[in-house]
């Protein structure tokens, strides 16, 4: 086994630095009920994704009322589970994903190649994380943007891991207590917008864009959507569920205002008790200058 020199003793060092920077979890917001929401949908959609499960599920629904000789609940139990098939099924089928991928990517504009003030990645997992972090390091090497920040918690560190040794430390930033789409964006405004950035590439995966884009964009960024295919590994199954999640968020987010202008948050938002190191103003207008 061959001895580290001092420049990846450097590296490792550097790396580290950078973790330490984002992961403080005790810095961040306790669970709210949104985070809640947010870590049971995505347990619902693992246990959707799962045909057997859910075929099981449905049928004993339809028989419970014989075997607890609840005559009245007969018939409407079997009408529900019916009904519940028919629209699983139908999320099954190759068809819903084709258009509602389609739905969802047709109205976000293509990657102009315009250059930005810094490369947003979103955290999606383990499998996806890689694959973002490939497409942002390529994009800092273009030169598109000075800077890379990954948001998400736990992924954001994972990805500031994955795009070293290529980008050098200073270029790379995050924040890594996040844990929806609605906290990526505000949390990455608090923390991007006093440093003067304006202008963003997003990247994220083609059902997720859209939200993202809209979510971002009531902050007051300039967004250049940017979006990066699902992993291999990433099977049918998994892939129309997060089509379907995604419809759903992109809906709900809509009812809750979630695309209209907002102001600029404060890093409060973010953390818990404030970071000695982090500024505590409260930033309440896009005209504010941009501060040190």
């Amino acid at each position: 086994m061959s001895e580290l020199s001092w420049g990846n003793y450097r590296q490792l060092f550097q790396l580290w630095e950078i973790i330490l920077s984002m992961l403080d979890p005790d810095l961040c917001q306790e669970v709210s009920p949104t985070q809640t929401w947010a870590h049971a949908s995505w347990a619902l959609t693992g246990i959707l994704s799962q045909p057997g499960l859910v075929f099981l599920a449905l049928l004993g629904l339809a028989v419970w009322p014989w075997v607890l000789h609840q005559s009245r609940w007969k018939k409407p139990s079997v009408i529900l589970s019916g009904c519940l098939m028919v629209g699983y099924l139908l999320i099954l089928s190759p068809v819903f994903m084709d258009v509602g991928n389609r739905l969802l990517v047709s109205f976000v504009p293509p990657d102009s190649g315009e250059k930005a003030d810094a490369i947003v990645v979103l955290g999606r997992g383990p499998l996806q994380n890689p694959v973002r972090a490939q497409a942002a390091k390529v994009l800092w090497q273009k030169q598109r943007a000075p800077l890379l920040f990954s948001s998400g918690r736990i992924d954001a560190p994972l990805i500031a891991g994955l795009v070293r040794p290529a980008v050098p430390a200073q270029a790379v930033s995050g924040e890594p207590c996040s844990a929806t789409t609605e906290q990526n964006a505000a949390f990455t405004t608090a923390i991007l917008w006093p440093q003067g950035v304006r202008k963003i590439i997003l990247i994220t995966d083609p059902p997720h864009m859209l939200r993202s884009l809209l979510t971002f964009e009531s902050f007051g960024f300039k967004v250049i959507p940017h979006m990066i295919p699902l992993a291999p590994g990433t099977s049918a199954i998994t892939r129309r569920f997060l089509i379907f999640r995604e419809s759903l968020g992109l809906v709900s987010y809509g009812l809750m205002g979630r695309y209209f202008t907002r102001e600029v948050p404060p890093t409060s938002v973010i953390y818990a008790h404030q970071p000695r190191d982090r500024p505590s103003e409260n930033i309440d207008s896009r005209n504010n200058p941009t501060q040190s």
